[in-house]
């Protein structure tokens, strides 16, 4: 039993490789091209501004649910002990910057 090929089949050989390194030069290419790089990167960047935005999201979400639920009872009535201070707080924070604004203006 012999393993010689005939040249044919040698032939048959170089034509196939021949078109499957075509093929794979022919990936390497678009791989390799600037569009193509700078598409990936864009893809890559939009995928990670989507992420931190989403964690952003669920992080205010929290923050939002917590402060609600300090400032209103669980049958959704107002909790005045927490509300009436946060509120007068807010106000004089106002009057203060309304207050240095119209300093600035005077100048």
């Amino acid at each position: 039993m012999s393993d010689a090929r005939t040249p044919a089949q040698i032939e048959a050989d170089i034509v196939r490789r021949r078109e499957q390194l075509a093929v794979t030069l022919d990936e390497i290419g678009v791989r390799m091209h600037p569009k193509t790089i700078m598409g990936d990167a864009k893809a890559k960047v939009a995928s990670t501004v989507d992420e931190t935005a989403g964690r952003a999201y669920v992080a205010v979400n929290r923050v939002v649910t917590d402060v609600k639920a300090s400032l209103v009872a669980e049958d959704g009535s107002p909790r005045l002990e927490r509300v009436i201070p946060v509120a007068l707080l807010a106000v004089g924070v106002i009057g203060l910057v309304a207050l240095s604004g119209r300093g600035k203006r005077r100048r």
